[in-house]
């Protein structure tokens, strides 16, 4: 058994759901991420899950401290969205994914950064949008295309 410590992204979002395990289902089923990590307690309730994409990983839990809640029990807030990078098909991703029960709020679109991308809404009302790159942009066209300024900040 390898001791290595294995490599993890920079950056992995964590989302609250009132029922993960239901979660962790239609992720994959339509999103297509693939559970890595399942944790549960003595009564068989996810306490903390791991999903992939690529190498992206997202965290799948409960509602576990007062802080932390579903949009389910906000009345539909989100503080965040969860914006997930593919190589290719975006638009048979989305085509999926409403199929497969996801609400799409903005169907797939090309991007004045260069991307094509689409917003949806999980079974519990978390927005994900999923892009794809589509073309090189330069500075200059983006701010043609928009009207705003864009700085180097290193």
């Amino acid at each position: 058994m390898s001791t290595a410590i294995p490599r993890r992204p920079s950056f992995i979002s964590s989302i609250a759901y009132k029922d993960a395990r239901a979660a962790l289902k239609w992720l994959q089923d339509v999103f297509g991420f693939e559970p890595s990590m399942v944790l549960t307690n003595a009564e068989g309730n996810v306490v903390h899950a791991e999903m992939t994409h690529g190498d992206g990983v997202v965290m799948i839990g409960p509602e576990w401290a007062d802080w932390t809640r579903s949009p389910l029990s906000l009345g539909g807030k989100n503080t965040q969205r969860v914006h997930v990078r593919i190589d290719h098909g975006i638009d048979e991703h989305c085509a999926r994914a409403r199929q497969a029960g996801a609400r799409i709020v903005k169907d797939p679109e090309d991007q004045f950064y260069g991307d094509r991308s689409y917003i949806a809404a999980d079974l519990e009302g978390h927005f994900w949008t999923f892009s794809q790159a589509v073309r090189r942009v330069s500075e200059e066209e983006m701010e043609q295309a928009t009207g705003l300024k864009f700085e180097r900040l290193q």
